[in-house]
Order: structure tokens, then sequence, then C-alpha cells
């Protein structure tokens, strides 16, 4: 069952600080670089909310590159759920468990393990919406000192609340417009990654034919948080269309994650990721590749 006032996609700093020693709730600190691969768990062992874990984008919120037959899943695939489950009961989550996860990044990497609760069926995960400057802006604590051993927890996977997609869905939408029945492919990345401008992370520059660009950074507001439900729909109806035809995605599947949260916040539930997103398809130079503007 739910936890009681299941908080199921952004939650504010003072509503996280009053369930601190609860033990059922559980606190993930997801800090990352794309390019400083140790970056996120040396800002951890510096200074993290009181009693969170750190989670791992590359090791724990990830699995192997390639599959059985060699073939390439892209920078971050998603790990095998059962893989998934045991790390949740590792870090003693059960059935009932309210979790949040938070970054340093507006939500950029948090929202893949929030989205990742939800493809195992678990919908008491929310993002703490403006991340630890949120948090210490508020007044709240920060510690060096290293939480306390959990009891293992005893979380099940359930019927999933979030959908994916693989590469050949994808190609079908780029060979059917949407006008005619196709999907619409949703990029995260930032715009000069779009155009095919930034070799430092994407080696093969561009975007998928077809797909539109809408920048995780879009869904918030100057200080990092949220926009409003009504802004956010307004514009996500814009770049996205129907929710339910659409396809998010972004470098590697986790950004992408993002614009999910954003459409969840929206009260526009149903997009799919492709958790492959462009590091997979562009490892094929027989997929289509297009540059510039969308």
């Amino acid at each position: 069952m739910p936890a009681t006032s299941t908080f199921t996609t952004l939650i504010e700093p003072a509503a996280l600080a009053t369930h601190l020693q609860d033990p059922a709730w559980v606190v993930v600190d997801c800090r990352h670089d794309l390019v400083n691969l140790a970056a996120g768990r040396d800002a951890y062992a510096a200074g993290h909310i009181p009693g969170a874990l750190f989670a791992d984008i590359e090791t724990e919120l990830s699995g192997a590159r390639r599959g059985a037959g060699g073939a390439f899943r892209g920078r971050h695939p998603l790990p095998e759920k059962d893989a998934f489950i045991e790390l949740l009961r590792a870090w003693g989550v059960n059935d009932d468990t309210q979790v949040v996860a938070y970054d340093a990044h507006g939500g950029m990497f948090a929202a893949r393990l929030w989205w990742m609760l939800r493809w195992v069926g678990h919908a008491a995960v929310a993002v703490l919406d403006g991340g630890l400057p949120a948090w210490q802006n508020a007044g709240q604590p920060v510690t060096s000192d290293a939480s306390p051993a959990r009891a293992r927890g005893s979380v099940q996977a359930r019927d999933a609340l979030a959908t994916t997609v693989d590469v050949e869905a994808v190609l079908r939408a780029v060979e059917q417009r949407v006008e005619h029945g196709g999907r619409t492919v949703v990029d995260a990345r930032a715009p000069d990654r779009f155009r095919g401008e930034n070799e430092t992370i994407d080696p093969v520059g561009g975007h998928i034919p077809g797909a539109k660009n809408r920048f995780f950074k879009d869904n918030l507001q100057a200080d990092g948080r949220f926009k409003s439900p009504a802004q956010l729909k307004t514009e996500l109806g814009v770049a996205v269309g129907d929710p339910a035809t659409a396809i998010m995605q972004c470098g590697s599947g986790v950004t992408a994650c993002h614009n999910l949260l954003a459409l969840e916040v929206a009260g526009m539930p149903g997009a799919a990721l492709y958790p492959g997103s462009w590091s997979e398809w562009s490892a094929d130079p027989k997929r289509a590749v297009a540059t510039g503007a969308d």
C-alpha cells in the first residue's frame, strides 16, 4: 500500500524537513556530472541532506551498455528490473516507503530515479523541488557524516507506472509522420547539442529526424524550481502535443525523465521514454541524423 500523505511528483524542502527522522522515508542524493563521473560522490561526501543515501547514475541507475548479442544500448541503459529492486531493498525501501530524490541541478538527475521507481510500480516517489540549493536556502541542514545503516527493505516490483519504447519504435515514428498517425519524438538536450554543435558529449552531432527540442531547463524558473502546472501545460502542449503518442529522449535516457516529470506535474501523463536515446541512435551510422534547428 502507498505511504500516507504520498508525494508523487515534487516535494518542498519544508515538507521533507519534517520527515528526516521518519523510518518510512528514504532520501537519495543523485548528484552527478556527465564529464567528471566522480563529482557526484565527491559532492555527497562534502555535504548532503542528513540521512540521505547516494545513488550513482553510472553504476546503480544504469545497466550494461551492451546487450547479450553485443549491440550497444546507449550510455545509460536501464538496469534489469530485478537488479534495481535489489538496490532499492538495500536502501531499505518497502512497499509503503516514501522516496525523495534530489540533486543540485534542477532535478536533472533526480528525475531519473523518480522515473525508475515508477517504472517498477512504486508511486510514492518525489523530486525535491529546487534540489539542494533550495534546501540550503531554506536554512535546512547538511552534513558530511555517514548516513546510518538501514534495515533491508522488502519492496516488490508492481505493474509499471511508466512506459518505454525501443529503437525500432523510434524508427517507425521517424518513418511515419505525426499527421499520418505517427508519434512525436521530443529531445531534452541543450539546443547546441540538439543542433549538433557540441561534440564534447555527443561524438556524433545532431538529432533524430523530425524530433522537437524541449530543453529540460525550460521546465524551470530562474530559481531552479519547476514552473507552475498551468505554465508547464501550456508550454509542453506546444512541444509535446498529445503525451499518449509522445516519445521522450535525450542523450542517454537521463534528462528525458525531467520532461516526463514536468508532464506529470502539468497533469499530462502518458508519454514514453526511449532509454537508449541519442547515444544508442547515433551509434549506428545507418540511422538518419538531422542537424540544425527542429
